[in-house]
C-alpha cells in the first residue's frame, strides 16, 4: 500500500498527473494522503508507462477526455489484434490473435481494462531478489545492544534489564550483549538468534539467491556452438533455426538478435550465437555463466584443427556439459574415424569408444542428425535438471548491446532466473533503467519473458557490456539507487577482471582452495608434456595444480582471457607472449611467467603453494631490434644486420633471439657496430650490425630482445 503522493515520487510524476490518470481510469481517492490499493497500483503502472511513451500527460474537460479513451481503446483493441497474445503458463509459447476474436460493443472500455488487468496481475506474485526474514528469526549485529534487541523483539528494553538481573548480569539499556547472552534472552521469547550475513544485493554479481526447492520449474537448456572457423557453425545454427518454422510464416525464421528458441519435441532450446571460444570466455570472464551445454563442431573432411583445440580448453574450463557435432558428413573426402581419434587425444572420449561423451554425425547443409542432436541436447538437460524460479524479479546476463538513433539503447538479454515484464525496473551493469519495450527473438512485442527466454529491451541509459548482469527491482528508487552505488564502486576499483598471480596462491589455499589452475605454452610437444607432468606431480598439503590448457606455440589474448575467466597461471617455456597479449595480461591482472628449466618453474609453485616465495628478478625489456640481413666474414662467422624498433641496444646486454615469438636463443650480445665504429649502444630507429655469444643461427625476420634483470620485492 502507498499514498498517491508516495507512489506520484515513485514514478518521477506530479501528484496533479496522477490525480488525473486516478479521474481517468476511475480510481476513487480524497486527496494525495488517499492509499492505493494493489489492483489501483497495477492500472497506473500502465497507463503512467502509455504516458510517458505518449507525451505529458494533459488534464481536459470530461467530455473531451470521454472521446478520447474511445479513440484509445479502439487503437488498443486493434493493436491487441494484430499483435501477440500471452499465454500466462508458458510465455515462451505464441499465438497470433486474428482481428476477428475482438469484440467491438459499447463496453470495449471495460473490456481492456478488464483485459489489461489480466495481463498484469501477476505483478504484486513476483518475489523479491532480498533475502526474506523470517518472523522467528532474530538477526545478532556486532556490538547489539540492550535497546536493539528489545527492539527486534518487540519489548521495552527495561524488560530485557530485569531478565538479564534474573540471570546474574547487571546491565544498562545501552549495554552491549554477546551472542551467547542474547541467544538465552532470544529463546525466551520463543524466538531463534542467528548471527547476520552480509549480503550486499547491489553486488548481484556474487548475490546468492536461494529458491525454494517447490518454486522452482524446469527451464529450457541454453546452447552455445564453437568450433574452427569455416567448419560450419554458422550454417549449423541456420539449420537448427529452419527445424522450427512458424505455420504461416513464410520465408521461414527471421532471427531478430543474437540468440533464439526453437522447439523439438515440444520442448524449448535456447541457442546463444557468440563470435567465438574467446567472446564465450570473456563473458565468463565478466562473471556471465550463461551457458549449459556446448556444442564442439569439427569439419569430417578437415579434422582437429587448433581453435577446434582451443574450444574444447575453454569449455572443459567452464565445466559444462560437451556435445560433438562431426559435421559435413556427406563430403566424399568425410574421415570420422580420424576426427574421433582427435577428439580422444584432446581428452574427449566418444560414447561409442566407451567414453562419456555424445557425438552426433550430421551435415548442416542436407539436415542430416540435426533433429537427433536436438534431441540429445534435451538428453542432456533432463539428466542435468536444469531449474529456475519463474515467481521472482528476474536476474541474468548481457548477450550483446547497441546504440539505436531512434529507440537509443537496445540490449539483448538472457533470462536467467525469475520473470522480467514491461515496465520493470532494471540495472545492467551500472547503468539503470525501465523496460520500455520488450522483444522475443523474432521481434514480437511481449509482455514478460521466462527463465532461458532471450529478449530485446530498450529504455536503458547508456550501452553496456557483454557479460555484464542484470538484475530487476520492485522499485524504480531501488534501482537508481543499486545502479549508483555500483558506479562508485566502479570507480574505486575495476570489478569486472580478476586476476591471478603466484602470490595470489598461498591466500587462496588458505580460503580452502585445492586445485591451483595453470596453462602451460611451450615451444615443443616434449617440453610441453615434460612441464606438464613436473607440474601435476606437485602436492602440497592436498594442494595439486590442474592444467586446464597446454599448447605449443606462443602466449596468445585467448589464453588470457581464459585465464581470467578460471583464475589461472599462464606459464610460458621457452617462448614468449607478444607485446599486444603482454597488454591484455595487464588489463587482465594476469601473470606471465617465463621458464626456460623445469625444476625452476617446480620449485617456484612449490614455494608459491607453501607461501614461501622470496623476492625475485623481473625481467625488464630495453629493446628489441629487428634482423634485415645477414652478413658472412671469413674472420668473425656471421653478422645481423639490424634496424632497432625500440629502446636501447647495449653492449653485453642480455639477450634472446625470437623466431614467431618462440625463444631460440638466449645469452648476451657480444659486438655492437654503427656503420664502421664499434659502439656501445644504439637506439631506436638506427641500423647497426650486432652478434651474439657463441650463436651463428640468425634469420632474417627474427627478433633480438634485450633486457636486465631488475629486483622486485615482494609484497
Amino acid at each position: 500500500m502507498m499514498t498517491i503522493k508516495d507512489y506520484a515520487q515513485d514514478v518521477d510524476k506530479t501528484v496533479e498527473e496522477i490525480e488525473a490518470l486516478c479521474d481517468k481510469i476511475g480510481i476513487d481517492y480524497q486527496d494525495e494522503n488517499t492509499d492505493l490499493d494493489e489492483t489501483s497500483i497495477i492500472l497506473l503502472d500502465n497507463e503512467v508507462q502509455e504516458m510517458e511513451q505518449n507525451g505529458d500527460l494533459e488534464v481536459v474537460d470530461e467530455e473531451t477526455e470521454e472521446r478520447r479513451l474511445e479513440e484509445e481503446v479502439e487503437d488498443k483493441a486493434e493493436e491487441l489484434a494484430y499483435g501477440t497474445k500471452i499465454d500466462l503458463d508458458d510465455t515462451t509459447s505464441f499465438t497470433k490473435v486474428k482481428p476477428k476474436q475482438v469484440k467491438k460493443n459499447d463496453n470495449n472500455k471495460k473490456d481492456f481494462l478488464k483485459e489489461r488487468k489480466k495481463i498484469y496481475k501477476h505483478r504484486e506474485k513476483l518475489q523479491s531478489n532480498e533475502v526474506s526474514q523470517d518472523e522467528s528469526v532474530v538477526l545478532y549485529k556486532e556490538a547489539m545492544t540492550v535497546t536493539d534487541l528489545a527492539g527486534e523483539l518487540g519489548v521495552a528494553p527495561i524488560e530485557l534489564v530485569k531478565k538479564l538481573m534474573g540471570l546474574g548480569i547487571m546491565a544498562s539499556v545501552n549495554q552491549s550483549l554477546d551472542y551467547d547472552t542474547a541467544e538465552v534472552i532470544t529463546s525466551e521469547y520463543d524466538k531463534t538468534l542467528k548471527k547476520e550475513e552480509t549480503q550486499d544485493i547491489s553486488n548481484f554479481e556474487n548475490y546468492e539467491i536461494e529458491d525454494n526447492e517447490e518454486d522452482l520449474v524446469t527451464r529450457p537448456p541454453v546452447v552455445t556452438i564453437m568450433g574452427h572457423v569455416d567448419h560450419g557453425k554458422t550454417t549449423l545454427l541456420d539449420a537448427i533455426r529452419n527445424t522450427d518454422v512458424v505455420a504461416g510464416e513464410a520465408g521461414g525464421i527471421t532471427q531478430a538478435i543474437g540468440a533464439y528458441s526453437v522447439k523439438c519435441n515440444n520442448k524449448l532450446i535456447t541457442f546463444i550465437d557468440t563470435p567465438g571460444h574467446a567472446a564465450f570466455t570473456e563473458m565468463r570472464a565478466r562473471g556471465a555463466s550463461i551457458t549449459d551445454i556446448v556444442i564442439i563442431i569439427v569439419a569430417a573432411d578437415d579434422g582437429i584443427m587448433p581453435q577446434t583445440v582451443e574450444a574444447i580448453d575453454h569449455a572443459k574450463a567452464a565445466g559444462v556439459p560437451i556435445i560433438v557435432a562431426i559435421n559435413k558428413i556427406d563430403k566424399p573426402d568425410a574421415n570420422v574415424d580420424r576426427i574421433m581419434t582427435g577428439l580422444v587425444e584432446n581428452g574427449l572420449t566418444p560414447e561409442e569408444w566407451g567414453g562419456d561423451v555424445i557425438v552426433n554425425k550430421i551435415s548442416a547443409k542436407t539436415g542430416v542428425g540435426i533433429n537427433e542432436l536436438l534431441e540429445n541436447i534435451l538428453l542432456v538437460a533432463e539428466m542435468q535438471e536444469y531449474k529456475a524460479n519463474p515467481n521472482r524479479y528476474a536476474t541474468g546476463a548481457v548477450i550483446e548491446s547497441k546504440k539505436d538513433n531512434k529507440v537509443g539503447t537496445t540490449a539483448t538479454l538472457l533470462i536467467q532466473n525469475g520473470t522480467l515484464r514491461l515496465g520493470d525496473p532494471i540495472v545492467i551493469g551500472n547503468y539503470y533503467g525501465k523496460v520500455r519495450t520488450l522483444k522475443d527473438d523474432r521481434g514480437n512485442n511481449i509482455v514478460e519473458a521466462k527463465p532461458s527466454t532471450p529478449v530485446e529491451v530498450t529504455g536503458i541509459s547508456e550501452v553496456p557490456s557483454a557479460g555484464d548482469k542484470f538484475m530487476a527491482f520492485e522499485s524504480e528508487k531501488q534501482a537508481k539507487d543499486i545502479a549508483h552505488e555500483r558506479e562508485l564502486r566502479s570507480k574505486e576499483a575495476d570489478t569486472n577482471f580478476s586476476g591471478m598471480t603466484l602470490e595470489d596462491l598461498f591466500g587462496r589455499i588458505k580460503e580452502g582452495e585445492k586445485e591451483i589452475n595453470i596453462i602451460i605454452k611451450a615451444d615443443v610437444n616434449g617440453s610441453l608434456e615434460a612441464v606438464k607432468n613436473a607440474l601435476t606431480k606437485i602436492d602440497v598439503e592436498g594442494v595439486h595444480v590442474n592444467v586446464i590448457r597446454g599448447g605449443v606455440g606462443a602466449i596468445t589474448e585467448s589464453d588470457v582471457v581464459l585465464a581470467s575467466a578460471s583464475h589461472a597461471i599462464i606459464i610460458g617455456f621457452n617462448v614468449r607472449a607478444s607485446i599486444a597479449t603482454q597488454d591484455t595480461a595487464k588489463q587482465y591482472g594476469i601473470e606471465l611467467k617465463y621458464y626456460d628449466i623445469i625444476y625452476k618453474a617446480v620449485e617456484d609453485m612449490e614455494k608459491a603453494m607453501k607461501g614461501m616465495l622470496d623476492p625475485e628478478f623481473e625481467e625488464k625489456v630495453t629493446g628489441s631490434a629487428e634482423i634485415r640481413q645477414i652478413f658472412k666474414f671469413s674472420k668473425v662467422g656471421l653478422i645481423a644486420g639490424c634496424h632497432v624498433l625500440s629502446g636501447t641496444i647495449k653492449n653485453n646486454s642480455k639477450a634472446r633471439i625470437l623466431r614467431d615469438d618462440v625463444i631460440v636463443y638466449n645469452g648476451a650480445v657480444n659486438t655492437l657496430q654503427h656503420e664502421k665504429d664499434q659502439v656501445k649502444e644504439v637506439k631506436k630507429d638506427m641500423d647497426c650490425g650486432m652478434t651474439l655469444e657463441n650463436c651463428q643461427d640468425y634469420k632474417e625476420g627474427d627478433i633480438i630482445e634485450v633486457y636486465e634483470l631488475v629486483e622486485v620485492k615482494r609484497k
